[in-house]
């Protein structure tokens, strides 16, 4: 048995890595809502201040802190950093 491991190195966004459709969109919906998350829990928002906040439903909320990103926009995601008074313009 081995103890060596095979390591290929990326290319810096793990959606292409790993084959996904519309890599570069999923990379930056993902870094907005980073950003977001980080914001929320630095001011210590509650999901349905969060959610008042982005006028939006708390549930919807809850998928954004879970990652779950299908149903919001890139251009949704960079609102919501907005409402949160954080600069949009060094993404990506």
């Amino acid at each position: 048995m081995s103890d060596t491991v095979d390591v290929e190195e990326g290319c810096g966004n793990v959606f292409a890595d790993i084959g996904l459709p519309d890599a570069e969109e999923q990379l930056a919906k993902a870094e907005l809502a980073i950003r977001i998350v980080n914001a929320i829990r630095s001011r210590r928002l509650t999901q349905a201040a969060a959610a008042a906040l982005f006028e939006i439903d708390q549930p919807k909320v809850s998928r954004l802190l879970r990652g779950q990103l299908t149903s919001f926009s890139t251009e949704r995601l960079m609102r919501f950093l907005t409402l949160l008074g954080l600069d949009v313009g060094d993404i990506g």
